[in-house]
């Protein structure tokens, strides 16, 4: 008697560690895996968007021929700053109305 109480105690035992394994370790794969992607993906954003800005600006400054020559050779600056801006706008409004917000509290 008292050696199948200690097997079906193994048998428990070895339940739950697997239980908690399957309820922790796949989980957090998952977030990893998404976190990952997630770095990934904004990186090469920011690179991109980093080097179109900076394509506009010299698309500013060299084929605009003299419209920004002598006091007004801010205005490429301007222009690329205010198009940044706009790019950052936009990311901080779709992050505030993505679809997190939509679904509402659970």
């Amino acid at each position: 008697m008292a050696e199948g109480v200690r097997s079906d105690a193994g048998e428990v035992v070895e339940l739950v560690v697997a239980y908690a394994k399957q309820e922790t370790l796949g989980p957090l794969k998952g977030v990893g895996r998404f976190l990952l992607f997630g770095v990934l993906g904004s990186s090469f954003l920011a690179v991109g968007l980093a080097i179109l800005l900076l394509g506009l600006l010299r698309a500013l400054q060299t084929e605009t021929g003299t419209t920004f020559a002598g006091k007004l050779t801010w205005v490429p600056y301007l222009a690329t700053g205010g198009a940044a801006a706009v790019v950052a706008a936009l990311a901080v409004w779709r992050v505030a109305r993505g679809p997190a917000r939509r679904q509402g509290p659970r």
